[in-house]
């Protein structure tokens, strides 16, 4: 049994070995990860100040990284690329934070030069990646083309990842993201009964709740009722969602009786007699009643139409019918006869009586409710990836 557990235990040990190779300074040196390299070596110096091989590691590695990056800011410095100045900004980056992390550490400071951080060179930089993407940014804005105005708005988010506040970035980004944005607007109209007193408050609540959590399916797509697309100066939306019932019924009742006679599985005490020497005995046999099982059943459904149609063209996006059924039952009984002829189940019957009927807006609700399930799944997965 020995044997079985010391393959796996060499295979652990030389999976552990082979990592720790992976990771030392010297690898990455010789792998040309100069800015790895450094990293290593600096926190294996911080906790053994006198690691030879790590001191030899920075010696050769800090003015390889340092060259490396100098050499990518004077690269891209000079290319025609407008968004240059985003390299070169990440290279300053780098460059201090290699740095910083030499000036922590005592004996990585007697051995390489630390050099002062880029602080100056990262702002001004920072500002031309700035004034790049902004000036891009405007370009692209377009109130008549979503996807250059979505363009725009990427540029925004960048000048503002860059330079918080540059000029009028922020309001520049919601021009952008309301140029950009898909306006959809969700018509609920009330329902229509001469018969019964029903409210399509349920549903439009139901509707309202879940636009209101997900107003933003996704960054480029916002829902409105259409007072609300009116406050907000929305004359003309992109997209127009329309509910509506074509068809539905509420408590469509039906009573059902079904009588029978029912018997006792087992004999039970019918009886005495009296023998002739004066003893009495019980006498026992099945036992009998007329059982009569009430149902009642109230079907309310309905078929819901729902459209999703362009506004600008009239085109059709999405079209389906969606029923849904809710059934309301209650079951009663009486009999006549020995009630110990009925089972447990049927004596629970027997002592209720006949329930009432549940009002047609509680009805509509429970019909409604799979509806409203399926209409937000029907958006969601309509919207959630639109570009």
């Amino acid at each position: 049994m020995k044997r079985s557990y010391q393959t796996p235990l060499l295979l652990l040990l030389l999976v552990s070995f082979l990592a720790a190779g992976c990771n030392t300074p010297r690898r990455a040196l010789n792998q040309g990860d100069y800015e790895r390299a450094v990293r290593l070596s600096v926190d294996k110096l911080r906790s053994s100040p006198n690691n030879k091989k790590a001191a030899e590691v920075l010696e050769r590695a800090w003015p390889l990284a340092v060259d490396l990056h100098v050499n990518r800011i004077n690269v891209f410095q000079q290319s025609n690329d407008p968004f240059r100045y985003e390299p070169v900004v990440a290279s300053y980056e780098q460059l201090n934070a290699m740095t910083e992390r030499v000036q922590r550490c005592p004996r990585c400071l007697e051995l390489v030069p630390a050099g002062r951080l880029y602080i100056d060179e990262i702002n001004d930089s920072r500002q031309r990646a700035a004034e790049a993407r902004y000036e891009a940014g405007m370009a692209s804005l377009s109130p008549t083309n979503r996807e250059r105005s979505r363009e725009a708005y990427d540029h925004f988010m960048v000048v503002e990842r860059m330079v918080p506040d540059f000029r009028d970035t922020r309001e520049r980004m919601e021009e952008a993201l309301s140029y950009a944005t898909l306006h959809v607007v969700v018509h609920v109209p009330p329902i229509q009964s001469r018969s019964l007193s029903v409210s399509h408050e349920f549903f439009h609540n139901k509707v309202l709740e879940y636009l209101q959590t997900s107003r933003r399916m996704n960054e480029y797509v916002r829902f409105y009722f259409p007072d609300e697309a009116q406050a907000e100066g929305i004359d003309r939306p992109d997209h127009e969602v329309m509910l509506e019932f074509d068809e539905f019924a509420i408590g469509q009742t039906r009573i059902e009786s079904n009588t029978s006679v029912v018997q006792s599985e087992d004999s039970v005490k019918v009886g005495e007699v009296t023998l002739e020497s004066g003893e009495k005995l019980d006498v026992f046999n099945t036992v009998q009643a007329e059982y009569t099982l009430h149902r009642k059943t109230l079907v309310s459904n309905g078929v819901m139409d729902l459209r999703v149609v362009d506004a600008w063209t009239g085109r059709v996006i999405l079209q389906e019918k969606i029923p849904s059924e809710f059934v309301w039952v209650n079951e009663w009984a009486n009999f006549n006869g020995d009630e110990r002829a009925l089972t447990e189940d049927q004596a629970r019957l027997a002592g209720l009586r006949e329930a009432p009927a549940p009002p047609p807006q509680d009805l509509f609700v429970a019909f409604t409710g799979p509806i409203y399930d399926q209409v937000t799944d029907r958006l969601r997965r309509l919207y959630a990836g639109y570009r």
